[in-house]
């Protein structure tokens, strides 16, 4: 197998290739597969490498959500699901979807779990402990670390959407001008950084593209969050038209509980896809 490219050239190729902003996740729910997948050894891995060669050439990246695979004892499964899309899919990124954050030399040890027992592409980490926090990551040269910054869920704006400053700047405004300036003196990780913001807020994405140029935005919520399709990519796109990694899982995952499952998520992602771009 070829090495892999940095993130930020490999993702910019997958969105010209597939001419795609969607990111496909992989949130595997035993409970939720198909009859013939039930119980079966190796369902997890069988699921979603099924996913993933229905879709390959739909998406930009492939997130998976590590919760799944640790809460069903199936770490090995995500290892082998990550080296098979490296194998069957070299062009696609995968993005693992860890959430981590910690103190310096802990993350030094997160790091290597994603980016190296993982070999992730990428992965989103949480900001809040600070700069030290994220140098760990910042370390693998080649690879993407993804921060959250405005979170998709209801309960996100708790803090997120807190004024900070006499400015009356909110802290995901804050932390996205760290992340983009701060923490990227003369633009040394711009081929490494990345931002999380939920579809269900297109406001705060417009305003975090504003402040962060080019860098790429981890969108979630679209789908089964109900987030709006137009108004996101209106938001969040560049003057390219790119910058975006829109993000659906259960609508994908489960279009379909028969054997035609990775059918009918070809399907759902073939029409995401062509709705995002649409707006383009």
């Amino acid at each position: 197998m070829k090495p892999r490219g940095k993130f930020r050239g490999q993702l910019a190729a997958a969105w010209q290739k597939n001419n795609s902003l969607l990111c496909v996740g992989l949130d595997p729910d035993p409970a939720r597969f198909p009859a013939h997948l039930q119980g079966k050894p190796g369902a997890i891995f069988d699921f979603c490498t099924a996913i993933a060669d229905a879709t390959a050439d739909l998406a930009c990246a492939f997130k998976p959500q590590i919760a799944y695979f640790a809460a069903n004892r199936a770490e090995d499964q995500l290892e082998a699901l990550i080296t098979h899309i490296h194998e069957k899919h070299p062009d696609i990124p995968v993005i693992l979807d860890a959430k981590r954050g910690d103190i310096g030399s802990t993350a030094e040890q997160y790091a290597i779990e994603a980016f190296e027992r993982y070999q992730a592409d990428a992965v989103t980490v949480n900001p809040y402990m600070g700069r030290d926090s994220v140098e760990p990551w910042l370390a693998y040269a080649d690879k993407g670390v993804i921060l959250l910054c405005r979170t998709s869920n209801p309960g996100g704006s708790d803090l997120q959407f807190q004024k900070v400053g006499a400015g009356g700047t909110a802290l995901f405004e804050l932390v996205a001008e760290m992340v983009a300036k701060d923490w990227n003196p003369d633009n040394k990780y711009a081929g490494q950084l990345g931002l999380v913001v939920g579809a269900t807020f297109p406001g705060e994405i417009a305003r975090v593209r504003k402040i962060v140029d080019d860098l790429p935005l981890l969108v979630p919520g679209i789908g089964a969050q109900g987030g709006d399709i137009e108004a996101t990519v209106n938001a969040g796109k560049t003057a390219a038209g790119t910058g975006l990694m829109i993000n659906s899982s259960r609508a994908i995952l489960y279009a379909s509980k028969g054997e035609d499952f990775a059918v009918a998520a070809r399907q759902v992602a073939r029409e995401t896809r062509d709705a995002i771009n649409r707006w383009r």
